[in-house]
């Protein structure tokens, strides 16, 4: 499994805006191949980013979300949040799962 996390630092009076903006997201993710599951948390403490997880089965097929049409369509959205809505940029960072314990 491959996992994406993006962090991005929210301003507090935009926190509402933001989650509404996944709420009501496209769903092109939903449907790619190797797609597993998409999560959004919110930080308990304002000072923290919210993280937002993909989980995929490879990497190739995050990749391949990456290169596809869908992907430019549902990021061209993001503008709809003013800069003032970020205290900095997002950080991206990428993960193979070595170990996954389920019951």
């Amino acid at each position: 499994m491959y996992i994406v996390m993006n962090r991005i630092d929210v301003s507090p009076e935009y926190a509402e805006a933001f989650e509404e903006r996944f709420r009501s997201r496209a769903r092109a993710v939903d449907e790619m191949p190797g797609f597993i599951r998409n999560l959004v948390l919110r930080p308990q403490r304002p000072e923290d980013p919210y993280i937002v997880l993909t989980m995929w089965r490879s990497r190739e097929d995050f990749e391949a979300w990456t290169r596809s049409d869908a992907f430019q369509r549902g990021h061209a959205r993001s503008g709809s949040l003013p800069s003032e809505a970020f205290r900095g940029p997002s950080k991206l960072e990428q993960y193979e799962v070595v170990l996954d314990s389920e019951p």
